[in-house]
Formats: C-alpha cells, sequence, structure tokens
C-alpha cells in the first residue's frame, strides 16, 4: 500500500519513521528516488512512500510531534487533534510540546475518559497511555504516567508543557481525549485534580517518582468528593531528602475545619474519615547539596460511604495491662498486604485518624471505631510479656493466661494471643490448667475446640516445640525450662468470649532438671494418649523429659507404649526409658534404645515415665508415644478367703495370750528392774560416755519392764517368725520423693556391679562405749516421765537387785 503524508507548514508538525531498536531489519521505506531505514518529513513537505514488507508495524514506529509557542505568540487553545490524517498502522507516539512564560499557567482537561497514574514500568490494559513533563526554563519535570479510565480530570501546570500519547499500532482513536487551556499562574510546580464519585479509590505519585521530587518546590492534589462520601489518606510508600533549610511537610485543606491548614509530618498518620473535598499539598525543602537524599511519595486516597455505626465507639481500657499491645488488622497480616484495589476496612482511634492496621498499647484507654462493611475480615492479634529476674520477687506470685475482657467485648475474632514468659538461667516457668486441664493434640487425640495453646520452649542454642494443648484433657501442670511463647490461637467462629471458661495460670519456680516435665491426671473413664515434645522432628540431644501420672487408690493404670521400640540409633551417650512407681521398694524398669520397650504392664500407684536422648545418629530421631488407661481394682477370692483365715488364727492368739497374762498375775513375781541404791555399778578406772553428771542424766535409768514383756520374744519365736538373715541386701522400703527416676549421666552409664566385699568391720568398742545403767522401780500410779525423783540420789549405794527381789518376796 502507498501513503501520502501532506503537512501544512503553519502547523509546526514533524512525522519522523524510523525502525525499532533491535537487529536490522529486512523491511524498508520505499520512495520514487530511493530506499530508505529511516524517514523525516518536516512542516510544508508532501511525501509519498510504501513499505518493502507486509508487516511494517513490526519493524517501524513512528513519532509525530507539533511544537506551540506560546510566548511568542498567541496560543491555539482548545481541543487537540490527532494530526495529521493518512498515517500508516503504525506503533505512533503523539507529542505536544508547549512553550509557555512561567508567569503564567497551562492547564490539561480531559475528555470522560478520565486517567489514571500508573508506576514506571506498568503497562495499560488497551495500551495507550499519557505522559506529561513540565518544562520550566531547561528543567524537565516528569509529572507522571497515566492510563485512561481513571479519576485524574484535570493538569495545571507552571510553564511549558510536554505532552506524550503513545497508541499501539492496531488502535482506533481518533480524538487525543484533552485540550489546552491558558490559566493564571498557579505559584506552584501543577496541580492535579481527580474526582471521585462513589465507592472508589485512587492511587498517586510525586512527580518524577521513583526519583526525587524537585527541590523546595510546591505541588497540590486537589480532591472533588460528593459531601456524602468519607475520604482517607494513606501513604504507601515515602522517603525524605537532607534538608538544610525549612521540612518537608504535607498540608491539608479540608473545609469546615477549624485549623486550616492542616500540617502533617510524611511519616504522621494522615487524616481519614474526610466529609467531602479536599486539597493536599507536598512541600520540599532546601537540600544539602553534598548529600541531597530523595523526597518522593506513593499514596492512596479511599471513598466510602458512611458506616451507619460510624459514630459507635468501643471501649478499650488497657490501663491496668503492662507490657502489652493490641493490634487490629486485616485476616493475613502481616504476610499478605491488601491490595489497593480491595475494598478497604479502617480501624479509627478518634474520627480523623484510622488506618487499616491500628496497635494500641498498654497503660491507657482508647475509644475506637470502624470504616467497614464488613467486619468479619477483622482480627485481633495481642502480646504480653511476663518476666522474672530475681526468684525472691516472683516465687509466690501466680499469674493468669487469659484473654482480658477488653479484648473479648470487641466485635472482631481474636485471632492470636502470645504470652512470652522470660526468666533467668536458673528460673523455670509452671503453667497450669487446674480445673480445665489439659489436652495434647496429636493423631491420635486431636483438639476439638474453638481455641489451643502453642507453647515453645527457646534458648538462644536450641528451640523445642514443647505442643499443641486444647482444653478437657488430663494434663494439669507442665513445669518446663528456658523462656517460654504460649500462643492462644482461635479456631471456627473463635471468639473468646465470657462464656468460654480460661483457668490458664503461670507461676516461676526453682529450676529443675528435666527439659519439661508433665504432671497427668486423667479421667478414670479415658484413654490417654502422650507423647514426646518436638512433633515429628523428634527430642533435641541430650534433652529429658518426664511426665507424673496419678492413680486413684480406687484404681488400676494401664501403661503401654505405641511401638516396640525408641527407633534410634546413638552416635553419643544412650537413650533411656525408665518406668517407677511412687511406692516403697517399688522396681524401677528401664529400657536402653537398642532393646525392646516394656510390653503394656499394669500399675497400682502413682508413677513416673521418664524419657532421655542421646545424640542420635543422622536421620533418626527419637519420637515416643504412650497410652494410659484405668480400671477398677479387682479383689481376688482366694486373698479374701485367705484374709478371714488370718484374722481367725489373729483372735484365737489374741485370746490365748490374754488367758495366759491373767494367769501370770495371779502368781507374779515382783517386778524386775527397781533400783538398788546400796550397790556401787560404776566400773573402776572408766570414763562415762556422757558429758552431765548421773545425777544430771537420766541414760542410766531404765524404765520398768514388765517379765511378760521380758519373755515375750519367745511368744513370738513360738509363733514361727524367724529372725531376719544375716547378710541379706534389702531395698530401701522408706518414703519416695516427687522427683522423677533419674538415669545414669550420659557420660556414665554403665551396668553397677555390686562390690563382693560390701560387709563393713564393726567399730571397736572403746572405753567410753561402756557405761553402767541402773533400773528404775515404777511405783504404782506415777508416771514414766516423773524421772526427777532420781535427781535426789547422789551416791552409788543402792540396794542389790536380787536383794530388793528377796525383800519384795517377803513382803508377799
Amino acid at each position: 500500500a502507498s501513503f501520502t503524508v501532506s503537512l501544512r507548514k503553519a502547523d509546526n508538525t514533524t512525522v519522523t519513521i524510523k525502525l525499532r531498536p533491535g537487529p536490522s531489519p529486512s523491511c524498508r521505506i520505499r520512495l520514487k528516488n530511493g530506499i530508505l531505514s529511516e524517514l523525516k518529513i518536516k512542516p510544508g513537505e508532501n511525501v509519498t512512500f510504501t513499505f518493502t514488507c507486509s508487516t511494517p508495524e513490526k519493524y517501524f514506529i513512528m513519532e509525530i510531534q507539533k511544537n506551540i509557542d506560546c510566548v511568542s505568540g498567541p496560543c491555539p487553545f482548545g481541543d487537540v487533534h490527532l494530526y495529521p490524517p493518512g498515517l500508516p498502522r503504525l506503533n505512533r507516539t503523539y507529542i505536544w510540546d508547549v512553550k509557555a512564560s512561567t508567569k503564567a499557567g497551562l492547564e490539561l482537561k480531559f475528555s470522560t475518559s478520565w486517567l489514571r497514574q500508573i508506576e514506571p514500568g506498568e503497562t495499560c490494559p488497551d495500551s495507550i497511555r499519557y505522559n506529561i513533563n513540565s518544562s520550566i526554563d531547561k528543567a524537565t519535570v516528569n509529572i507522571g504516567t497515566f492510563c485512561r479510565n481513571g479519576s485524574v480530570s484535570r493538569v495545571k501546570l507552571l510553564g511549558g508543557v510536554v505532552m506524550s500519547l503513545h497508541l499501539p499500532w492496531h488502535s482506533l482513536l481518533t480524538t487525543s481525549g484533552f485540550n489546552i487551556a491558558n490559566r493564571a499562574s498557579i505559584k506552584r510546580l501543577c496541580i492535579i485534580e481527580s474526582i471521585l464519585k462513589g465507592e472508589s479509590s485512587v492511587t498517586l505519585m510525586s512527580p518524577n517518582y521513583p526519583l526525587g521530587f524537585p527541590e523546595d518546590e510546591l505541588m497540590t492534589w486537589q480532591f472533588v468528593i460528593p459531601p456524602s462520601m468519607r475520604a482517607s489518606v494513606f501513604f504507601h510508600n515515602y522517603s525524605l531528602s537532607n534538608c538544610e533549610r525549612k521540612e518537608e511537610r504535607v498540608e491539608y485543606y479540608i473545609p469546615g475545619s477549624p485549623s486550616n491548614p492542616e500540617v502533617f509530618k510524611l511519616s504522621d498518620s494522615q487524616p481519614a474519615n474526610i466529609a467531602g473535598s479536599f486539597n493536599m499539598s507536598l512541600q520540599g525543602c532546601d537540600q544539602d547539596a553534598q548529600n541531597p537524599g530523595v523526597l518522593r511519595l506513593l499514596f492512596q486516597v479511599v471513598v466510602q460511604h458512611p458506616q451507619v455505626d460510624e459514630n459507635v465507639t468501643h471501649l478499650v481500657d488497657l490501663s491496668k495491662e503492662k507490657n502489652m499491645t493490641v493490634t487490629i488488622h486485616l485476616g493475613g497480616w502481616p504476610s499478605h498486604i491488601p491490595l489497593m484495589s480491595e475494598p478497604i476496612c479502617l480501624i479509627c482511634k478518634d474520627p480523623r485518624s484510622c488506618d487499616r492496621v491500628l496497635t494500641l498499647t498498654s497503660g491507657a484507654v482508647y475509644r475506637i471505631s470502624f470504616l467497614c462493611k464488613d467486619m468479619s475480615q477483622l482480627r485481633i492479634t495481642a502480646e504480653k510479656g511476663i518476666g522474672c529476674m530475681d526468684i525472691r520477687w516472683c516465687q509466690g506470685k501466680i499469674y493468669s493466661l487469659s484473654v482480658p475482657k477488653a479484648i473479648t467485648r470487641l466485635p472482631i475474632r481474636l485471632h492470636k494471643f502470645i504470652w512470652k514468659l522470660l526468666a533467668t538461667d536458673m528460673i523455670n516457668i509452671e503453667v497450669r490448667s487446674p480445673s480445665l486441664k489439659l489436652q495434647q493434640h496429636i493423631q491420635e487425640q486431636k483438639c476439638n475446640t474453638s481455641y489451643s495453646y502453642s507453647i515453645v520452649s527457646a534458648t538462644p542454642e536450641t528451640e523445642l516445640n514443647v505442643g499443641v494443648f486444647c482444653p478437657g484433657g488430663a494434663i494439669e501442670k507442665i513445669q518446663m525450662r528456658n523462656n517460654i511463647t504460649i500462643s492462644l490461637k482461635t479456631y471456627g467462629k473463635g471468639l473468646i468470649n465470657e462464656s468460654i471458661p480460661q483457668d490458664l495460670k503461670m507461676s516461676f519456680v526453682p529450676h529443675i532438671k528435666d527439659e519439661c516435665i508433665f504432671t497427668v491426671s486423667p479421667n478414670p473413664k479415658a484413654k490417654v494418649y502422650l507423647q514426646t515434645p518436638n512433633g515429628p522432628y523428634g527430642l533435641p540431644p541430650y534433652v529429658s523429659i518426664s511426665w507424673f501420672i496419678a492413680v486413684p487408690s480406687r484404681q488400676t493404670a494401664r501403661l503401654g507404649f505405641s511401638k516396640d521400640r525408641m527407633g534410634i540409633a546413638c552416635e553419643t551417650g544412650r537413650a533411656y526409658v525408665n518406668i517407677k512407681e511412687e511406692t516403697p521398694g517399688a522396681e524401677e524398669i528401664v529400657r536402653r534404645e537398642d532393646e525392646p520397650l516394656p510390653e503394656p504392664r499394669s500399675m497400682h500407684h502413682n508413677f513416673w515415665v521418664n524419657v532421655s536422648n542421646c545424640k542420635p545418629v543422622d536421620k533418626t530421631q527419637l519420637t515416643l508415644q504412650f497410652w494410659v488407661t484405668f480400671a477398677d481394682k479387682q479383689i481376688d477370692l482366694g486373698i479374701i478367703l485367705a484374709v478371714v483365715a488370718g484374722a481367725g488364727v489373729l483372735t484365737a492368739i489374741g485370746l490365748t495370750v490374754f488367758c495366759v497374762k491373767k494367769k501370770k498375775k495371779k502368781t507374779q513375781n515382783p517386778m524386775v528392774g527397781v533400783y538398788n541404791a546400796n550397790v556401787n555399778t560404776q566400773m573402776p578406772g572408766k570414763k562415762g560416755l556422757f558429758g552431765k553428771g548421773r545425777q544430771n542424766n537420766e541414760s542410766h535409768v531404765y524404765a520398768v519392764i514388765d517379765d511378760a514383756v521380758v519373755y515375750g520374744h519367745l511368744l513370738k519365736e513360738s509363733n514361727g517368725s524367724v529372725a531376719p538373715e544375716v547378710d541379706v541386701y534389702r531395698p530401701f522400703n522408706g518414703p519416695i520423693g516427687s522427683l522423677p527416676p533419674s538415669p545414669p549421666p550420659f557420660s556414665f552409664r554403665k551396668d553397677i556391679k555390686r562390690s563382693s566385699n560390701s560387709e563393713e568391720e564393726p567399730l571397736p568398742l572403746t572405753d567410753t562405749d561402756q557405761d553402767n545403767y541402773t533400773f528404775a522401780h515404777q511405783k504404782s500410779g506415777q508416771s514414766e516421765d516423773n524421772g526427777d525423783a532420781n535427781k535426789m540420789d547422789k551416791g552409788d549405794t543402792s540396794v542389790p537387785l536380787l536383794e530388793n527381789k528377796e525383800q519384795d518376796g517377803l513382803v508377799e
């Protein structure tokens, strides 16, 4: 096809057709007198040409530039046309370069298809875009790049302007879409007008964005909004330059405001809930010549209908709280930042201070309101810190880990409440759930409640995920070392209101040797599953965990493991499972990692389960799970008969002893052990064992011994009892403490062998080990405690024992 371009000289328009950047193609421009790769048609010329290929739009672009001089002559104001007609269908750019005095202002007014500003590098859906540059003297400032179908209706500029319209080769657009008008000086770089109708939003940028705003310049955005609507301003990205004089700021002119203009820093929260139209201006400063920095701004204006409950405020009283923050945000925050085109939900801490995210701190009272159609999008995330640096100040205090009513009363779903519990190395943390108790969330017993607790124990070196727990289980208490983070997370509707009880308590306790100790008080009718912490990743090396399981007095517990072996191989040390009942003489069951775990067994008393890890070889992790069930104790019929028979035998023996004693009393000889004041019982040359004198010491006086008691051992031997064996080991049957069984240290775990020579020689009897004792005669009706009467006897002359007995016989 042949094309003819005819340019009038008065139009001052130049057309240039040139190749696209890139490799030189085979397509060329054919004229009568030759073939060219670039064609420039000047004002007053008439040129006819063709292309040597059928698809020139793939290889060529076209620029049509019109120069307009408004300094030396009148300006051709009015609609701007796409001139000249009859151009080939190539990707083309129309450029209008308008020269004007800085004392005058130019206005670009766009038709019904208003403009939408885009960021550099962003494209327009229809590939049609406008670019506006301000030209003052020799300096050019990029006001912005725009697509069609937006809210920007007018742009007023100081001095000259360079306006560009980029059209794709297939575009059928025949009009420029704007006109140029003359205006008085605006006394600032530019004014951009944006008309917002109905619920909508607009995103705008400072000139030269993302490069710097010109030094010490001023520009204004005018927002035309129906008075029945509400507008809010949000700064999404900004930076500040280094000012030598003045201060960079944002000024608002809001009709009806008593303090116009309202001045804000760029770092401030910007005005929100503005009724109707307003102006916003950006003011630069005098920059440091050596290090000017960059002033830039990208912001959004959101227009909404006023909410039905916009005047409804909610009281959030955090005045009595300490070390707590409450953040109200959209779901998915902070990882998901909503698009600027998404419907907005605002939280306001006063009528003009609103944002998508609002953080409240403890120690104050807030009255908040919401500008949001669908408040189900909103969530609350709160965090509270509790610390202890000295156990003397913390021990005995009980802290409630419950969500404050100030949060539960808000009409917003609580997403997460985090408690950070901090303590020094020798102070540990105890978490209790005395009434609700906790259930460990594992595959065999999943939580099905509206909220759960995630507990993590952390040090700078390691992190132990203790587990996920929910109310309604068997775990009454968890003691943990190190710093603890407890996160309450909600599910479903998840609103923790006053009807859902919370009873989690926390206190600081002295140091414990295990990493974690669980106290379990199961429901006798339930089957309880318990699992080592750190879930599928296994216990960290050298960590010890204990469980104390309470067994009701009339119940028997059944303990079993969910697998046969620990399933690990140790690189260093040994892994152990220890089981021991809390009763005198109980056998301790110990299994190593290379041994089978115990078979299911019955436990008749409270018992401990301890799991301690070694350093496993690569790709093996220690994860153990066990279960506990309960059943009523069964009493065997044989045992009942044996008890009845034993009671009968004891009754018979008792009657026999009673009869013998009665008979003896009738012919009873005088009591033995009568004190004889005429015998010297002190051996010569021997010093007493006691420091006190005999008159001050009752160690030499025995109480009266009935002869029936003296010979009572013969009666016991006649009943078949056997004296204790000599040199036979007997286990310790005394009381057992409340500490878990302790496996040997990792570096010393070897089989313990008893020494064959375990007997000890008795200590030789020294002179001081011997002392002389006399016997006191207890008179009828005299208390055993009346030993003070013997203090009157100061000598060692006593009646011989035998003589005393004979005298008593004579009396009889």
